[in-house]
C-alpha cells in the first residue's frame, strides 16, 4: 500500500514538473507531444533495449557488420531529428544510450581496446547547427559503455575532403559517387591514436544508416591507414532499405 502511494506521489510530482517545464519553456515530448520534457518517461521506456544486425539492400561490397538499435521511424526518428534539426541537446544522452546498445551488440564476444570513430559532418553543417551531433552522441555512448568497465574511447579520426555535397535527395549510386574518396585520416591523428592506444579495433559510429555508402567510405579511409574496422554501429537504420540478415 505504501509503495503504491509513493508511486502515485512520484507520478504526480513528475506530471507537475512536466507541466511547469511546458509553461516556462514551451517544451514537449518528441515522441508523443506530451507537454514537458523533450522525452517523456513513457516514450523513453518504450525505446529498444537491444540491437539488431541489419544490412543495406543493396549492400556496398565489403561493408563491415552493421548493427543498429532501432528502425528509423517513430520515436527514434524524432530523437535524431530533434537533435540534428532542432538542436535539442538534452536528447544527446538518450541517443548515446541507443548507440551504446548497438556498439555492445556489435562487439559481443570480442575483447580488447575499442575506439569509437564518428562519421564526420561537413564543417559548414557543424557551424550551422552549433554542434557536431554525431560526435556528441558518440561521446555519450562512450561514457555509457565505460560504466560497464568497457575498454572504450572515442576519437575524431576522420576528416572530410573538399567537394562533398549534401547527401539528401541522392540515391544509393549518387551517394556512393559523392562519397568516393571524400574521407581521410590525417597522419597526425593516426600518430596520436597510436601513442594513446597502440592496438585497438575501430567501430564506426553514425546516427542513421541508409544506403551504407557513408559507412563504407569511412571504413575504407580507416582501413587505408591500417586500422581494423570491427563493425558499423548506429542509433537507427532506415527500415525500408534494409532486409533481415541472410535474406537477399
Amino acid at each position: 500500500m505504501l509503495a503504491e502511494v509513493a508511486a502515485g506521489c512520484c507520478d504526480g510530482a513528475m506530471t507537475l514538473r512536466d507541466a511547469c517545464a511546458d509553461l516556462l519553456l514551451g517544451g514537449h515530448c518528441v515522441g508523443c507531444a506530451r507537454p514537458g520534457r523533450p522525452l517523456c518517461p513513457d516514450c523513453d521506456a518504450a525505446l529498444p533495449t537491444g540491437a539488431e544486425e541489419r544490412r543495406p539492400s543493396p549492400c556496398p561490397p565489403g561493408l563491415a557488420r552493421t548493427v543498429s538499435a532501432a528502425a528509423y521511424d517513430g520515436t527514434a526518428r524524432a530523437l535524431v531529428l530533434g537533435l540534428k534539426e532542432h538542436r535539442m541537446q538534452p536528447l544527446v544522452p538518450t541517443l548515446g544510450r541507443l548507440l551504446a546498445i548497438a556498439v555492445r551488440e556489435a562487439l559481443r564476444d570480442r575483447t580488447g581496446p575499442v575506439v569509437l570513430v564518428p562519421v564526420p559532418s561537413r564543417p559548414g553543417v557543424v557551424r550551422s547547427r552549433g554542434l557536431d551531433t554525431t560526435w556528441a552522441v558518440t561521446v555519450a555512448a562512450t561514457r555509457r559503455l565505460r560504466v560497464d568497465d568497457a575498454d572504450v574511447s572515442a576519437a575524431r579520426l576522420l576528416r572530410t575532403r573538399a567537394g562533398l555535397v549534401d547527401q539528401s535527395g541522392l540515391d544509393a549510386e549518387g551517394r556512393a559517387a559523392n562519397l568516393a574518396g571524400s574521407l581521410t585520416v590525417p597522419a597526425v591523428l593516426l600518430r596520436r591514436l597510436a601513442r594513446r592506444v597502440p592496438r585497438c579495433r575501430i567501430v564506426v559510429c553514425d546516427d542513421v544508416i541508409t544506403t551504407g555508402a557513408t559507412a563504407r567510405e569511412a571504413q575504407r579511409a580507416l582501413e587505408a591507414v591500417g586500422l581494423e574496422v570491427a563493425a558499423i554501429a548506429s542509433v537507427a537504420a532506415t527500415a525500408r532499405r534494409f532486409a533481415p540478415v541472410g535474406i537477399s
